[in-house]
């Protein structure tokens, strides 16, 4: 019976793991071949590993990881070792695939079809990790725990750090990157 038990247990991790993947893969691909490609950022810690890329130089793949390490502790008090493993899982997928992904060409170079396109494309890989378990950035963290501890929503603590960021990006970038960011 244990055994029984045992097998649905790694075979429902298996597929938790895989669809994991298939959202880090599909984020990657709104990310890498709609937004970066016209200079337009998504917020949270992705927004600010963007931003800290651009202005040195050194691979998003790498801050993508380490500016999100705090966060994960923080996860791992406040939402267990499941969901900060399942996080940890999700943001090393998708910082492999960003690795490679510039060698691909852009989808568009138009920022409006970027900005839109890579949203929604965007939005279906965040669902896929949301739904086995898991984030790709440390702001959902942060926001969990203001959420718990004050009147305001994920969603609108989300918002208003994704401002902040995306603001920054008008200095990083250009004021119409930021813009199209926002979109």
């Amino acid at each position: 019976m244990s055994s029984v038990i045992k097998k649905i247990h790694w075979s429902s991790l298996l597929l938790r793991c895989i669809w994991m993947i298939i959202g880090a893969l599909i984020y990657t691909v709104g990310l890498d071949l709609f937004l970066v490609p016209n200079n337009i950022i998504d917020g949270g810690v992705v927004g600010i590993s963007l931003m800290t890329a651009e202005l040195t130089g050194i691979s998003f793949s790498i801050f993508v990881v380490l500016i999100n390490i705090p966060f994960l502790y923080i996860g791992y008090r406040i939402n267990g070792k499941v969901f900060t493993i399942s996080t940890l899982f999700s943001i090393v997928w998708m910082a492999i695939f960003s690795s490679f992904a510039h060698e691909f060409t852009p989808i568009t170079t138009n920022p409006f079809l970027g900005a839109i396109f890579g949203g929604i494309i965007l939005g279906i890989g965040v669902g896929l990790i949301i739904r086995n378990g898991g984030c790709l950035d440390g702001s959902e963290i942060v926001a969990i725990i203001f959420d718990k501890r004050t009147t305001f929503s994920v969603g609108e603590i989300v918002m208003a750090m994704n401002l902040v960021i995306l603001g920054a990006a008008g200095f990083v970038y250009s004021w119409n990157s930021a813009m199209y960011s926002l979109i």
